[in-house]
């Protein structure tokens, strides 16, 4: 019957560095941690995903109940709808390709309010009801203007690292 090692029969040197790596592995080829969905920017992703309940809330209700006062009113606020949704799960997913997809959904946000923003306010006529954008966001606290804003600034400071040929 063989007796099992004891502790100080073990070797407990460490392996080298080298022995533990691979033959072509250098620490600049490391794939690097997307950090888009940790620390301040699942608070991006919980405000998102807030704006995106509440604006197919509101624009399912009003596009059910009261479409004919405001169609365009309406549809601008469905249209914002998708954006803070898709906005919400790419913004949440991690690879390069959700990043674009995130840049392109906080632009197109972006865009949106500045323009639904202006054109509530100069041709009022054609927006009778309010939407998520109109007024730049004033029926909720202008945050419809500034979350892009951070929202971009975000995805600046988080954005992959350049391929390496």
């Amino acid at each position: 019957m063989t007796a099992k090692p004891s502790h100080e029969d073990i070797e407990t040197t460490p392996a080298a560095p080298d022995a533990l790596a691979a033959p072509d592995a250098t620490p600049a080829a490391a794939p690097t941690k997307d950090t888009r969905n940790t620390g301040p920017g699942r608070l991006l992703i919980a405000v998102y995903a807030v704006f995106a309940i509440s604006a197919t809330a509101r624009a399912g209700f009003q596009i059910l109940t009261k479409f004919s006062e405001a169609p365009l009113a309406y549809l601008l606020s469905a249209f914002a709808a998708v954006v803070y949704l898709v906005a919400t799960v790419s913004l949440a997913k991690a690879g390069r390709t959700w990043f674009k997809v995130s840049v392109a959904a906080v632009l197109v946000e972006l865009v949106g309010v500045l323009v639904v923003g202006a054109l509530s306010v100069f041709d009022s006529v054609n927006f009778p009801h309010e939407t998520v954008w109109s007024l730049f966001g004033r029926g909720y606290a202008f945050i419809p203007l500034l979350l892009p804003i951070l929202g971009l600034i975000w995805l600046y400071r988080r954005r992959p690292a350049p391929k390496r040929a």
